[in-house]
């Protein structure tokens, strides 16, 4: 059943920093519950801060807001990282996401899973043929996770200066909640969405 249309997407802006930084402490602490050391590291957490900052100010960063513009998660998207994927991979055949982050209120509304099938739907209008994550090498809970969406490991690379190397990816248009669209606005208008669907993941 169609869930009630209550969340929208729109570009991140810099009155929604605070709500950004509280969402990754929030996320931090919850990790640590899950027994992962992600994002344990505080300079990495300052790195990954002035990268998000950097993502807004370049139109790269969205959030998921409800009717009263709370941010409920948050997602980015970014040039490849090439301490992880080479000129084998074909690097401009894909869209790179990162920073996919649900605040712990919205669990439970499959918002990171229709987040997601937003980015693969924006790939696919962009002629690409993958969506491309990295995460935690040892956060193996949110690789189970990815791979219950249809996101195929494709190696794991262990560079001495990063933690993240888990590599996966999804071919372009394959939606999990095909029924269940994130509508896209700005400023509580509504700008449209990407509508091109080609297959449903399994």
């Amino acid at each position: 059943m169609k869930s009630a249309q209550t969340e929208y997407l729109r570009p991140a802006a810099a009155k929604d920093v605070p709500a950004l930084l509280a969402l990754r402490t929030e996320a931090e602490g919850w990790l640590r519950t899950k027994g992962t050391d992600q994002w344990s590291d505080p300079e990495t957490g300052e790195r990954a801060i002035g990268k998000w900052r950097a993502s807004i100010d370049e139109g790269r960063a969205w959030v998921v807001v409800d009717e009263g513009e709370r941010v409920l998660a948050t997602v980015s998207r970014g040039p490849v990282d090439r301490d992880f994927w080479t000129d084998a991979d074909h690097p401009e055949s894909a869209l790179y996401l990162y920073k996919l982050i649900v605040a712990r209120e919205a669990s439970g509304r499959r918002l990171g899973t229709r987040v997601i099938d937003w980015m693969s739907r924006l790939a696919a209008l962009e002629g690409r043929s993958w969506v491309r994550i990295d995460t935690w090498r040892t956060n193996t809970g949110l690789h189970a996770y990815y791979e219950r969406l249809g996101f195929q490991h494709v190696r794991t690379e262990a560079p001495a200066h990063r933690l993240s190397g888990w590599l996966a990816q999804r071919p372009v248009g394959e939606l999990a909640l095909p029924e269940d669209l994130l509508p896209v606005g700005v400023d509580g208008a509504s700008i449209g969405v990407p509508t091109q669907v080609t297959r449903t993941a399994t």
